[in-house]
């Protein structure tokens, strides 16, 4: 063995020493919703056994499919699931929009009250979103967004930590670029449309995950304004059956759950480079 060997062989054993630490983290990530998809598997017998086992019996042909059919026509999920899609794709495309034009301002526009803004902003992230829901609920019934999908669709359309993010995206772009823009006589909303949207496009995406994952997930404040079985959304319906109102089946409840975690798995894995690109980016530059 040569010098260089044993230089290499402490990084090499360091490097395979993270990378093991790091899948044994992912692996225990993974169990409960393996554990979940398991379940939706089973036979209610298999399901409330003393002694539960991964997979359940009879491979795989004997599996429960019919428990995702159940699921699905039990809680008429079908409805659910046009609702929870329909607010969350809105949600996302207009949230993007507002937020990145908001985050666009305090980056890189000087107006007075800048600073006071961005302190409030982050003052606002600092409380939990239930805090402020009395207060978006009194303002929603004055203007009769209740139980409607306005109700579940306006009070997103912004949020402080969308325009943070945006801020910070957007404070990346350099300066000279927007200058040599102006001096190409573009205006300001050109500007935003044609040199800052391409430079913060993976940030987007990440911004964009990051709403579709929150209103799609969102529980308390479709509960809180929803008060008819039309309008309500897919985690009303999950909840619903966790509480044993339709079935007191637990196979077919995480089969429900499955079917309402499928999308993000899917959105997620079709924008992960851009998700992880956007992070990066809006940490370069405070």
């Amino acid at each position: 063995m040569n010098s260089r060997s044993r230089h290499l062989q402490p990084g090499a054993l360091s490097r395979w020493s993270i990378h093991l630490a790091l899948y044994a983290l992912a692996l225990t990530m993974l169990l409960p919703f393996s554990w979940m998809i398991s379940t939706s598997l089973k036979t209610r017998g298999e399901a409330i056994n003393p002694s539960p086992t991964l997979l359940p019996s009879g491979w795989p042909w004997d599996w429960q499919w019919g428990n995702y059919a159940q699921a699905w026509e039990t809680a008429s999920l079908g409805r659910y699931y046009l609702n929870s899609l329909l607010v969350a794709l809105v949600v996302t495309l207009l949230a993007g929009v507002h937020n990145a034009l908001a985050g666009y301002a305090l980056a890189k526009m000087r107006f007075a009250g800048r600073r006071a803004a961005l302190t409030l902003m982050l003052l606002v992230m600092m409380l939990p979103a239930q805090v402020s829901f009395i207060f978006a609920y009194v303002i929603c019934g004055w203007i009769g967004y209740v139980d409607n999908y306005q109700a579940l669709i306006v009070p997103f359309l912004a949020s402080a930590f969308g325009i943070f993010y945006m801020r910070q995206a957007i404070s990346t772009v350099p300066d000279d670029l927007l200058d040599a823009g102006r001096l190409d006589g573009l205006r300001d909303f050109e500007i935003f449309l044609h040199l800052i949207v391409p430079s913060i496009r993976p940030a987007l995406a990440a911004l964009a995950i990051f709403t579709f994952i929150g209103s799609w997930n969102s529980f308390f404040w479709p509960l809180i304004v929803i008060d008819s079985n039309d309008l309500a959304t897919l985690p009303l319906a999950v909840a619903a059956l966790s509480s044993q109102y339709y079935t007191d089946s637990w196979p077919v409840q995480m089969a429900a759950a499955t079917i309402i975690t499928l999308p993000l798995i899917v959105v997620f894995l079709l924008f992960q480079r851009a998700f992880v690109e956007g992070v990066t980016l809006t940490g370069i530059k405070g």
